[in-house]
């Protein structure tokens, strides 16, 4: 009878007989040993005692039974070791491939180039890339599975890098690589980001045929979709003659990240079922996806009916998917309904839960909803510690981008402290994410001291530090941050530039700003947007330099937006040139605005100045653009309960006190220069024709400040939340307020930060419009 590795080198030579064309590179045998391969059941069959020729019945290889016999130093036929080692892998048992190591030094099984080659598969699979290495060096015979499996091993260990001079040493040798080779190191091109060297392998799979085999063309697809060249990616696509659901999924998947491609990949999954290629679920997972991206439900519900007709609906990543789908579409009963049936939910649909309901906050029909949207997303967190799941970064950063909304600074507080102590703390996503919380909640040293802790930065940190400051009203702060910045080797983006820009139009910095502006084009070749242009003009209104951001807007030729205009038009009101500002409301009024806000503003002016005929004007048109009513809500929130104020609100247990503390403080206030300011009589009816009964002064900011004065303990800061722009006269009033009650009253409405301090505001009274 033969000896097993004859047999073994039969049985490979058999399945993978070598190229006779040197120009074409071998096939190789496959580096991991699998049971249900053949050359895994010749092992087995050897190890059963056969090889005679006739096939012995094959018995289920005892593991255990083998280790012990290994373990008492018993003669073993060098074939055993493959199982054994592919069992080591399969438990990720470093000391056991060790032992299994120990045991073929002393037979000399090591000799056996197929048992080495696993051996090194193993070490690498266990995390051991140098003893991997190191076995590899002292091989006396290679053949083409070692190489692979020496650089496939390297970048399953994050070394991609090595890996690829593994490839290059192999070259050098005079050795061909086989397709599972390149496909190896087109993983390792992946991982390492080096599409030019992926480049060149791809021309060497060109040269020696090989592009056209299937596991070589999902490569090269992989590799091109995830490096950002899609189109290079489309070309390999198409060249493979022969597609599996692998290389449909690849670019259907690619697709998927874009959102610039979503027709392309629906397109594609449907020339899929046209070829005949049945989908799987990682494909249906992929095309629920687009759908989400397109927020096309009713295809959503084809490929939901899909999944059931050939027997996925159960599997994990399409449940997540679907029940995503219906979240981003506001169909949050369906999506709650899916989510509560899963009694295998992950994570990742925890996650998918939370970040959903973060995500439709922004597209809700109301402040209302948004709100209700949120305080949602709280409830799944705090089911979410309830339940044997462990929150992860993904969690923690989508649950406080919901924190940082809702201005819910107590439960981020909360949330930061469960960060501390699960260990998260450390992830950039995750303090990137706090930081930011703490900025939208007021809280400007609270977020410095949580970007200082932070062991790495990345841009969008340092922006977010630097919008804090200015938003904030701290300018000199957020420049001496941006040069920091620089030095530290971090490339801004235009977003840092918007806030750069907006820290200079603050403390009315004009040769700053300038200077920064052209940085911005010479020095990064970032062509300045809408939203630089903003600040500019917004830096040279501030100042009551209203004919320098009119000769701005000339000489830099780009078209003010709506907000550009509303913003001049009340500068050059506030500083009393009402010609200009009469220029710039019919400028405005050509774009037929669509902010309601806008109207109210231009209603503002005319009304103050006695224009009737403009007033009659600006009503016809906002009921010819159908803008609907503007509805006053503010929110304060104290002790973990949300209270919730309408202009002119009474139906608060204590809205005798509020209207009494009101009272006292506006006349107060009346004492030391507050004079009342005379808006527009805004309706929060649905019927416009029916104004609400009702003084101005009580807007819904200024009875939720005062909620906060009544409730909370002297000194504590007041933090409020509304959902439009502040009048200039509740503006005027909690100024003084906050100096009477020597409070720190912080206010967040639809424009941006307003932070009351000492009769003060962040904002340099440049934040009120209406």
């Amino acid at each position: 009878m033969a000896s097993t590795p004859s047999l073994a080198v039969s049985a490979a030579a058999a399945v993978f007989p070598s190229a006779a064309d040197p120009r074409r590179p071998p096939p190789p045998s496959v580096a991991i040993v699998d049971k249900n391969s053949s050359y895994g059941r010749s092992l087995q069959a050897a190890d059963n005692g056969g090889g005679s020729g006739m096939e012995a019945p094959l018995r289920p290889l005892d593991v255990q039974e083998a280790m012990t016999m290994l373990t008492e130093g018993k003669a073993v036929q060098s074939a055993m070791y493959v199982p054994l080692l592919h069992r080591c892998v399969e438990t990720g048992s470093l000391g056991a491939a060790r032992a299994v190591h120990g045991h073929m030094a002393k037979t000399g099984a090591g000799a056996d180039m197929f048992v080495a080659t696993s051996l090194v598969n193993a070490y690498m699979r266990c995390g051991a890339a140098r003893d991997a290495r190191r076995l590899f060096d002292g091989m006396p015979e290679r053949n083409v599975v070692t190489w692979t499996a020496l650089v496939t091993g390297y970048t399953l260990n994050s070394q991609p890098a090595l890996g690829l001079e593994v490839f290059v040493e192999m070259l050098e040798m005079g050795r061909y690589p086989s397709h599972y080779t390149l496909g190896a190191t087109l993983n390792a091109c992946l991982a390492s980001c080096d599409v030019d060297l992926g480049k060149q392998v791809h021309g060497y799979a060109i040269k020696y045929g090989a592009e056209s085999i299937t596991s070589m063309g999902n490569s090269l697809c992989r590799l091109y979709a995830k490096l950002g060249s899609l189109d290079s990616a489309l070309r390999a696509f198409w060249r493979i003659p022969e597609k599996n659901v692998i290389t449909w999924t690849t670019m259907i998947s690619a697709c998927a990240e874009d959102e610039e491609c979503v027709e392309l990949g629906l397109s594609l999954f449907i020339d899929m079922l046209m070829d005949g290629v049945m989908p799987n679920e990682f494909t249906l997972t992929s095309v629920m996806s687009l759908c989400g991206t397109r927020l096309d439900l009713n295809l959503g519900k084809q490929v939901q009916a899909f999944s059931f007709k050939i027997g996925c609906e159960t599997n994990l990543p399409v449940k997540n998917s679907t029940m995503y789908l219906y979240l981003r579409k506001g169909e949050t009963d369906e999506a709650m309904r899916l989510f509560e049936q899963m009694e295998d939910a992950s994570i990742i649909t925890w996650n998918a839960m939370i970040s959903g309901y973060a995500q439709i906050m922004d597209s809700a029909k109301d402040d209302l909803q948004a709100r209700s949207r949120g305080f949602q997303a709280l409830t799944i967190f705090r089911d979410l510690k309830r339940s044997v799941m462990k929150p992860d970064l993904f969690t923690f950063s989508s649950i406080l981008s919901v924190c940082s909304a809702m201005m819910a600074l107590e439960q981020g507080e909360q949330i930061h402290a469960q960060t501390i102590k699960s260990g998260f703390l450390s992830d950039v996503v995750v303090n990137s994410a706090l930081v930011n919380m703490y900025n939208k909640c007021g809280c400007i040293q609270d977020a410095n001291k949580a970007f200082l802790e932070m062991p790495t930065r990345t841009f969008v940190t340092w922006t977010s530090m630097i919008s804090g400051y200015s938003q904030h009203g701290q300018p000199q702060e957020a420049i001496q941050l941006f040069e920091e910045m620089r030095l530290a080797g971090v490339r801004p983006n235009e977003i840092t530039f918007v806030s750069l820009l907006s820290a200079c139009s603050y403390a009315g910095l004009v040769e700053e700003a300038e200077h920064y502006f052209d940085m911005m084009k010479k020095e990064y070749c970032i062509e300045p947007v809408v939203d630089h242009y903003g600040c500019m003009i917004d830096m040279f209104v501030r100042l009551g330099r209203v004919e320098d951001a009119f000769s701005f807007i000339k000489r830099t030729g780009f078209e003010p937006n709506e907000a550009i205009w509303s913003s001049l038009v009340a500068g050059c009101r506030s500083h009393g040139n009402m010609e200009l500002a009469f220029y710039a409301a019919d400028k405005l009024l050509e774009l037929k605005p669509k902010g309601i806000e806008t109207y109210i503003l231009l209603l503002n002016m005319y009304i103050s100045t006695e224009r009737w005929q403009d007033v009659a004007r600006v009503r016809k048109l906002m009921k010819q653009e159908d803008v609907g009513i503007l509805r006053d809500r503010s929110w304060i929130t104290i002790k973990d309960k949300v209270y919730f104020f309408r202009a002119n609100d009474r139906t608060h247990p204590q809205a005798t006190e509020l209207y009494q503390l009101l009272e006292n403080l506006l006349e107060k206030a009346k004492a030391i220069g507050y004079e009342p300011y005379q808006n527009a009589e805004l309706s929060d009816s649905e019927d416009d024709e029916k104004p609400a009964a009702g003084s101005l002064k009580h807007h819904s900011e200024r009875l939720a400040v005062a909620l906060g004065l009544l409730q909370t303990p002297p000194g504590a800061t007041v933090r409020v939340t509304k959902n439009i722009t502040m009048c200039r006269d509740c503006h005027s009033s909690i100024k003084l307020f906050s100096l009477l009650e020597n409070r720190e009253i912080i206010v967040r409405d639809s424009k941006r930060l307003h932070k009351f301090k000492d009769g003060r505001c962040s904002c340099g009274d440049f934040g009120a419009l209406l």
